[in-house]
């Protein structure tokens, strides 16, 4: 036997034109408007953990010293545009 998952009702208020663009999606994917908010919302939501993530271990990398002179990388970008571009700054 299956047990069903636990759900709960979320309440939000949004524009009108947003709540029109689920209902269009909703029907030409044909799926429901339960269906559309719930893949938003867990995507929404693994894209924010994700950033936090990459946030934390980019602050870990500074924290440990691996930085880059912002001179080196000034020139790097600006030899972008060159014949020569110089190789991305370490």
């Amino acid at each position: 036997m299956i047990c069903p998952i636990e759900t709960r009702v979320i309440t939000a208020h949004v524009p009108v034109q947003l709540a029109e663009r689920v209902d269009q999606m909703a029907a030409h994917l044909g799926r429901s408007t339960d269906w559309i908010l719930k893949q938003a919302l867990a995507t929404w939501i693994d894209q924010e953990e994700e950033r936090g993530r990459l946030t934390r271990a980019a602050l870990a990398d500074v924290d440990a010293g691996g930085v880059i002179d912002h001179q080196a990388v000034q020139a790097w970008a600006n030899s972008l545009s060159t014949n020569t571009p110089l190789p991305v700054p370490r």
